[in-house]
């Protein structure tokens, strides 16, 4: 690459395409400068590479053994499993027409390839393109806000809730930490839909504001877990919160994707009466809610929701 990066590390250009020549034509252009690629040929294995190791760009045929590479760029974004900044290419075995480019970016494709391929003109669009995104990494690693759902990241839920304990601390009042999280059953045939979809993500977190209060913080801890610290709440009022939210969430009517999964919720949490005497802090509160739902999903299957317990 031809211009510094925000980051050191290798930048990685995944390929889907079902054609072998085609993906090692590519390979031979990006790997000499700097680029490390990663090959796959149908759309399964592209999307169980994304999901374990997301790439910083990635190049999809426009036809795959099992799929259309224009539904593969809509849920790529769609199901979340790619951040925004991540730009995606469509390949296609004929000089690209208006209509071809249009169709491209509706999907969500940044830019549609043709043949014959410009070298030049794709490794300028990269050099360009990733840039913008390892910028936007960066910008997100060291944020305070989880731009997929729109409340706090794990750093910033974290900052808030220690501004959230030293109040509760000066007041002698309670603090209290509820931690949720979704389990989702896969679409029928769909093997590799094991992640939450974006769109019941954002249902998730649209309905956790409107059932919390405003001094409440609201954070995603993990791309599957949400959690909510709240003052003035003890443990009896923290199970009352989790009960609250988890109402307020399967109240909420299903967005409309054709493609999302039945879900149920699993919830753990933790409160003190007294935070100022407390010998927690608002981490280890927040880590004996994460213990509560551990327990939720695993020691006790049966029951949706665990207090913390020693």
């Amino acid at each position: 690459m031809s211009r510094k990066t925000p980051s050191a590390r290798p930048v990685d250009v995944l390929i889907a395409s079902k054609q072998e020549w085609s993906s090692r034509s590519l390979a031979s252009i990006l790997a000499p400068q700097g680029y490390r690629v990663v090959k796959t040929y149908t759309r399964v294995q592209a999307i169980t590479h994304i999901r374990r190791n997301p790439p910083d760009a990635i190049l999809v045929d426009e036809e795959l053994p099992d799929g259309d590479g224009h539904a593969l760029c809509r849920d790529l974004y769609d199901q979340g499993l790619i951040s925004p900044s991540t730009p995606v290419f469509l390949a296609l075995s004929r000089p690209p027409t208006r209509r071809d480019r249009l169709a491209a970016l509706r999907a969500g494709a940044w830019a549609c390839l043709g043949e014959p391929l410009d070298a030049e003109e794709l490794l300028a669009a990269l050099d360009v393109f990733v840039l913008a995104k390892l910028d936007a990494d960066h910008a997100r690693a060291t944020g305070l806000v989880d731009e997929m759902t729109g409340v706090y990241n794990s750093r910033g839920l974290t900052r808030r809730a220690e501004e959230l304990g030293a109040h509760a601390s000066r007041l002698h009042t309670g603090l209290g930490c509820v931690l949720l999280a979704p389990e989702t059953e896969p679409p029928d045939g769909d093997v590799t839909a094991t992640d939450t979809p974006l769109a019941l993500l954002r249902r998730i977190a649209a309905a956790l504001r409107t059932a919390t209060r405003h001094s409440d913080a609201i954070g995603r801890l993990s791309p599957n877990a949400f959690a909510v610290v709240a003052v003035d709440t003890d443990a009896t009022q923290a199970r009352r919160l989790a009960e609250r939210l988890v109402s307020a969430i399967l109240g909420e009517p299903l967005p409309a994707v054709a493609s999302l999964p039945r879900f149920r919720l699993r919830a753990g949490y933790h409160g003190v009466s007294d935070f100022h005497v407390a010998a927690i802090d608002s981490s280890e509160l927040m880590l004996r809610a994460s213990a509560a739902l551990q327990r939720a999903r695993t020691d006790q299957p049966d029951a949706w929701l665990q207090p913390y317990n020693d």
